[in-house]
């Protein structure tokens, strides 16, 4: 082999076979994957909470953009057709799904909530057309943020009623 020909050969990775700044260039690439994609996420990332986390003062969820369930207290509800500002409280239910089973499921703590005088409640505000299962012991799931003057402004406003889905107490299923 003549001097000239090793001098051109560039140097290689002894186990791939790749020059070493391939290897350098593809690991700062991955590198800026993986920090955009962390920074995108913690930007985006949402929390569920109850009504009792978000009252509570050490939980900071003042501001932060977040997701809230409660029960809706039916005679709170308040509508004003020409803003379309729909206004109302939710009561706090439990989170954990086995402490809502090991309570006898979704319909039984939603009414229990609803009817619970020392439940804590949280007022809501959200506008846009008022939705038909807005109504008394329906479970709301709301994103929005928590005010400064404790009010819960929200984006989005999702409901779900139990006793629609569930099959009522001592029932049989239906066959199909």
């Amino acid at each position: 082999m003549s001097h000239a020909s090793q001098v051109l050969q560039p140097s290689l990775s002894p186990a791939r076979g790749l020059p070493l700044k391939f290897w350098l260039g593809g690991g700062a690439i991955l590198a800026a994957i993986a920090a955009l994609t962390f920074v995108t996420m913690q930007g985006t990332q949402q929390y569920f909470y109850s009504v009792d986390e978000v009252l509570n003062p050490a939980t900071g969820a003042a501001g932060k953009s977040l997701r809230v369930t409660g029960a809706v207290l039916g005679d709170t509800i308040q509508v004003n057709a020409e803003t379309l500002e729909i206004t109302f409280d939710i009561a706090h239910v439990p989170t954990d799904d086995a402490e809502v089973q090991a309570a006898g499921g979704l319909a039984a703590v939603l009414h229990a909530a609803a009817i619970n005088p020392t439940a804590n409640h949280l007022r809501v505000v959200y506008v846009g057309p008022k939705p038909d299962l807005l109504k008394n012991e329906a479970q709301a799931i709301v994103v929005g943020k928590l005010g400064a003057d404790g009010v819960f402004y929200a984006d989005e406003l999702l409901l779900k009623c139990p006793t629609r889905y569930e099959q009522a107490p001592g029932a049989t299923p239906a066959t199909p």
